[in-house]
């Protein structure tokens, strides 16, 4: 059982955010929940997935975000409260959905809760998505804290039947990753009961047909929904300000922003000075609170991450009431006041508090932040980026960077979003030269395979994991086959999204829920399209580099499929393969010639280099037992065994 079904009504108890916001969802009586997994939103659905069966509830991974938006707007359609959950890209994925949705509106509460990442801590953009708000005019919340965090949702579902449509709940990883106590409420009873009206008047929504035509009475409508928002907002109890009646400066601010202002006003004892209004309620503003607080001072700092959203907007309100409060100076990132990019904290949000009052602050003594500066640089083992022991994308590259150099025609490859994204990087032997959105890779490469006539006579390749197939490879590939496109398209299938926590893809046997499902075959589908298809274990070297040479000199789309569970997997942790040693007879070490291309260039963190004997050992403790370092050594000093279990 989990504490989100577990737990009493009126008791506190310590959630991670994402846990507090499918607390709230379930609070609110949510029917049906889906998502696409992606750091750091997933441990939303996975906390619903694990509640199924004690709950009256339906959770999926869909094969992509855009799909899991149409699945969740079906159960608001048919009079369900429906939750879609995503990371920030995500939402650019749906956004062709979104756009028709918001003008043919919803039923049931619908809330898409989109999880960012400022400073790009497990992403490779830092994307808004309060801008999405804005570009489809469906109305923004943002927590403060995680009472909040779960408090909004059950008021953001009350909010989207109101008005009939979606909501947004934005959260940002140090919310939906840190924790903090939560007050329960009650678990509704009993099961909603699904129907789609659909018979009615065209116009009617609630009986009508679901679509956005005729699009300028249903624009208009929106509108109207729109301004029922933003009058609930003018009163909405996430919406605080705390301070003095007269302060010298008000700190605006939302989000995780919030605990980063509430400790720099502590921090530098000014509570008497500024004061903080901190808005739940981001997009529109509500004029009538901001007008309120405009009135108290004549200066503004607006604290935020990443653009400067609410500043922007802040300032166009304050512009309009102009003639009612008066010049009013607003600050924030648009003056340098607070970065443009990367996550916000107390020091930097103390640091631009500071220099708005002339006051001077010293975060830390001098000594010890030199003592702080000296267990970085000195005290701490450096620790790159890099693929785990036993991961079978080292592997992979290896032979795909070992191919393309025997093939000597500066061959290169397009890469994708994944574990293997880490291919740029040494520890992939640098072999991505192309990185961008999910289904990139082959998309990428099906343009370059179709300028041969243009004297382009360099082999093309992709990468993409079996996740990522059938969330946004597929087209990618139909475009390439149908278009004759010489590309070699390699699916790193590592038996699921491992990159996000193992969550399950229609290439498995089991669902979100833990049912059983039909595969779908990646070899099949690609077979089907055309497409020439082998497949191959990664840790066999030889087999797999022979294939791949065979393949990039074949015309068209070919597909190899390189197939081996991942390292960390729950089917696969602590099982080895083989027992995996360094004999130091046969172990060469400089004299050998080969610039230690176990430990230098092959990297894997289970082999590491033995400063005194000057040679190369195994870490056994973190030794994954793959073998495949047994096949990499000129000298044949890297020995493997069958792994036999002790009894």
């Amino acid at each position: 059982m989990s504490i989100i079904v577990e737990g009493q009504k009126g008791q506190r108890y310590l959630l991670m955010g994402n846990e507090a916001i499918a607390r709230g969802a379930l609070e609110a009586g949510v029917s049906v929940a889906a998502g696409y997994p992606g750091t750091p939103s997933s441990e939303i659905i996975e906390n619903l997935s694990k509640v199924s069966k004690q709950r009256p509830i339906y959770v999926e991974w869909s094969a992509n975000e855009k799909v899991s938006m149409e699945v969740a707007a079906a159960a608001s359609f048919a009079g369900l409260r429906a939750l879609c959950v995503m990371k920030q890209n995500g939402v650019n994925v749906g956004s062709d959905f979104l756009l028709h949705l918001a003008l043919s509106g919803t039923r049931g509460g619908m809330v898409m809760v989109p999880c960012d990442d400022p400073g790009a801590l497990s992403s490779i953009n830092e994307g808004e998505s309060r801008q999405f708000a804005r570009l489809l005019e469906v109305p923004l919340l943002e927590p403060g804290d995680f009472q909040e965090v779960k408090d909004m949702i059950k008021w953001a579902f009350d909010l989207s039947e109101e008005i009939g449509n979606m909501v947004f709940v934005r959260s940002v990883t140090r919310l939906s990753h840190a924790s903090g106590n939560v007050l329960f409420g009650e678990l509704p009873e009993g099961r909603a009961r699904a129907f789609f009206k659909h018979d009615g008047f065209i116009l009617d929504p609630k009986e009508g047909i679901m679509s956005p035509a005729p699009v300028e009475m249903k624009h208009a409508f929106q509108h109207q929904k729109l301004k029922t928002a933003v009058e609930r907002f003018e009163t909405s109890p996430f919406n605080t300000y705390t301070g003095p009646e007269r302060p010298e400066l008000i700190v605006v601010t939302s989000s995780a922003c919030n605990l980063y202002s509430r400790e720099a006003i502590q921090l530098l004892g000014v509570e008497d000075r500024v004061g903080l209004l901190k808005l739940g309620t981001t997009w529109p503003l509500p004029p009538k609170l901001i007008e309120k607080h405009l009135r108290m001072t004549d200066r503004f700092l607006v604290v935020e991450e990443v653009i400067p959203f609410t500043e922007e907007n802040l300032k166009i309100l304050a512009q309009e009431l102009g003639p009612q409060v008066g010049h009013k100076t607003i600050m924030g990132k648009r003056d340098g006041h607070l970065p443009m990019v990367g996550e916000l904290n107390p020091d930097l949000v103390v640091n631009a508090l500071a220099q708005v009052l002339g006051m001077e602050y010293k975060p830390a003594p001098e000594a010890y932040t030199k003592r702080g500066q000296e267990l970085i640089f000195f005290g701490a083992p450096n620790r790159e980026l890099t693929f785990c022991p036993g991961c079978p994308h080292r592997a992979s590259f290896w032979s795909i960077r070992s191919v393309l150099e025997m093939d000597n025609r500066q061959g290169f490859v397009c890469g994708d979003i994944g574990c293997y994204t880490m291919a740029i990087l040494p520890t992939g032997f640098s072999t991505l030269k192309t990185l961008h959105a999910m289904g990139s890779g082959t998309g990428v490469a099906s343009g370059f395979g179709k300028l041969k006539p243009f004297g382009l006579d360099q082999p093309v390749l992709s990468v993409c994991g079996d996740s990522t197939f059938f969330h946004a490879a597929l087209p990618a590939l139909v475009n390439a086959v149908h278009n004759q496109s010489d590309i070699t398209m390699v699916v790193l299938d590592n038996s699921g999204t491992a990159m996000t926590g193992f969550q399950p893809h229609p290439g498995l046997t089991v669902d979100a829920m833990g049912g059983e499902v039909p595969a779908v075959s990646i070899e099949a589908v690609c077979r089907s399209l055309g497409a020439q298809v082998r497949t191959s274990d990664p840790f066999d070297l030889q087999t797999t580099q022979t294939t791949l040479m065979d393949l990039i000199d074949e015309p068209g789309v070919k597909v190899l499929i390189l197939r081996q569970i991942c390292g960390l997997s729950p089917e696969k942790k602590m099982k080895k393969k083989f027992d995996v040693a360094v004999n130091p007879e046969v172990c060469l070490g400089e004299s050998c010639g080969c610039g230690r291309l176990c430990t230098r260039i092959f990297r894997c963190p289970g082999l590491i280099w033995d400063k005194a004997r000057g040679k190369a050992k195994v870490d056994e403790v973190i030794c994954a037992g793959c073998g495949v370092c047994a096949s990499i050594c000129p000298a044949g000093a890297i020995e493997k065994v069958e792994f036999k279990e002790v009894a």
